[in-house]
């Protein structure tokens, strides 16, 4: 089965965000002045594709060396069925950590996982 691709702009944009969010709180230098309190912790969109259901999965890449992944379907949606999948980016002090991927059938979320620290 063919692995669905989210954009690669839309994820770039994200990790853009991130970066901007992370130089704006002046982490590169580092005082006992710092405000630290927030963790650093920022969750961006990276952007939902239409996907299609296939052998009670669905199939995408991942970015930021995740690789391909399938996720399982429950048995009430068949093949064939439209759904869309959703990829959030996870970054702390503007490093990628992770990704989360949802996926929604008619507007309701299904399944979701995350992959590294989200």
């Amino acid at each position: 089965m063919a692995a669905y691709d989210f954009d690669p702009k839309q994820i770039q944009s994200a990790l853009d965000a991130a970066a901007q969010h992370a130089k704006s709180a002046n982490i590169a230098s580092v005082s006992a002045e710092t405000d630290v309190s927030n963790g650093g912790a920022l969750v961006l969109a990276g952007g939902c594709i239409s996907v299609t259901v296939n052998n009670g999965q669905v199939c995408v890449n991942l970015p930021l060396g995740f690789g391909s992944i399938c996720l399982p379907i429950p048995s009430i949606f068949p093949s064939g069925t439209a759904a869309q999948a959703c990829l959030d980016i996870c970054t702390t002090w503007g490093i990628p950590t992770g990704v989360k991927v949802t996926i929604s059938v008619a507007g309701h979320v299904v399944v979701s996982k995350s992959f590294g620290r989200c």
